[in-house]
This record gives C-alpha cells, sequence and structure tokens, in this order.
C-alpha cells in the first residue's frame, strides 16, 4: 500500500521541483544515495525499474525508507505494463513513472489512487493520459522533443497540465531556470546528478551538496 496519497505527492513534486531517478543493483549503494538525496532537500525519488530483480530492491528500499527517511516518497519508474505496476504497488510504491503511455497501466494505478506518470511526446499523447487520469504527465525524452519550447507551447493550449520533464536535464543553473520558467511541475534527473564515478567513490556528501545547489537554482528560477 502507499504511504502517501495523490494530493500529497503531487504536492511535494511541485514544492522540490526535482525528482531524483536512479538504479543499482547493490542495495546498500541504492539507501546512500537516497539518504545523501534526502539530506539535500529532496522529497520524491523515483527508483527505476531497470535490472534483475529490481523490484525486491525496491522492496527493501520501501521498508528502510519508512524508517530513516520518513517524509521521503518513493515511487517506481521505466514501468511499462499493467503487470509491473500491480507488482511495485503492491510493494507500496506511491507513484508510478514510464518512459511510454500504456493506456492499460492507467486504470491499475487508478484504482489505487495512485499518480501514474506516463512518458509523452506529443501533445495528442499528453491529451489522451490526462483523459485517462494521468494528472502528472512525463515528457520524454525531454530535449529531443523540442527542449523547454515544446513544453511552454504545449501549456499554451492546455494550460492546467502539470508537466515533468526527464532527459536533457542538468543539475546546472542555465538548464534549470530554462525548464522552470517554460512552466513545468518538475524535473526529473539521473546521471547527471549523480555521476558514476561520485557514486563509485562513494561520495555521498557530494551528492548531497549538488541536490542543494540543484533545488536552490528551481526556487531561485520561481523568483
Amino acid at each position: 500500500m502507499a504511504k502517501f496519497n495523490k494530493v500529497q505527492v503531487m504536492t511535494a513534486m511541485k514544492e522540490t521541483g526535482m525528482v531524483p531517478v536512479f538504479f543499482n543493483k547493490d542495495v546498500d549503494v541504492c539507501k546512500n544515495v537516497i539518504k545523501a538525496c534526502y539530506e539535500g532537500g529532496v522529497r520524491v525519488f523515483e527508483f527505476t525499474n531497470r535490472g534483475d530483480f529490481a523490484h525486491e530492491i525496491f522492496g527493501e528500499l520501501v521498508k528502510w525508507a519508512d524508517k530513516e527517511c520518513s517524509e521521503l516518497i518513493l515511487g517506481a519508474g521505466t514501468v511499462i505494463d499493467a503487470g509491473t505496476a500491480s507488482l511495485y504497488l503492491q510493494l507500496g510504491a506511491n507513484f508510478i513513472v514510464g518512459p511510454n503511455f500504456n493506456p492499460e497501466i492507467a486504470p491499475v494505478c487508478n484504482r489505487r489512487l495512485v499518480p501514474y506518470s506516463p512518458g509523452c511526446g506529443t501533445v495528442s499523447e499528453i491529451s489522451h493520459a490526462q483523459a485517462l487520469g494521468c494528472d502528472v504527465t512525463k515528457v520524454f525524452p525531454a530535449g529531443n522533443v523540442g527542449g523547454p519550447s515544446f513544453v511552454k507551447n504545449v501549456l499554451a493550449p492546455l494550460r492546467w497540465s502539470n508537466i515533468m520533464v526527464t532527459g536533457a536535464v542538468s543539475p546546472d543553473r542555465e538548464n534549470l531556470t530554462e525548464w522552470i520558467k517554460a512552466g513545468v511541475l518538475c524535473v526529473g534527473m539521473g546521471s547527471k546528478l549523480f555521476p558514476k564515478e561520485v557514486v563509485a567513490a562513494r561520495n555521498w556528501k557530494a551528492i548531497t551538496d549538488k541536490c542543494v545547489e540543484a533545488l536552490g537554482y528551481i526556487r531561485e528560477a520561481r523568483g
């Protein structure tokens, strides 16, 4: 069962403006990365379904986070089918994210009142997803489908939209300012927030510092 309801998830996405995206087969590495992000101000974190036994790791992280990062909203990403969505919901996912839009996933999440944020690359996909109850739609790959200008142009006719962007997002002032000024609800960020060499060196403080910096740029861009 999800620990946080849909309103809490969307509110946290909006208030912080950033959702880190991460996977590692080592559960201890995952715990340290999540803790580092949490200490840096992150409150919504996406664990991606990108490796063997990823769901087992996720289940352990949910139990751990409940005690160690009590305000953290943990969700599952890279979910492309309804069966996988059901699996992660059963393990306690507070939200589901996909790189694509699969209409079969929407009712699975809606029955539990858990947000489903599908990857969309066109106005039609975004509108279709919204019609099926997707309150936050993800533009992916954001850099390839038009960048900040795409988001700005989508929001002109679909001004009620809540858009998350993933791909071509980096934790620097110029990049984050462009996305925020375009009108995104939040950004998703992976490898540029925690480079492989930083994780390999177990430099968790560097990740915390980078989160603090990135969240500061987002607040600054919002004025």
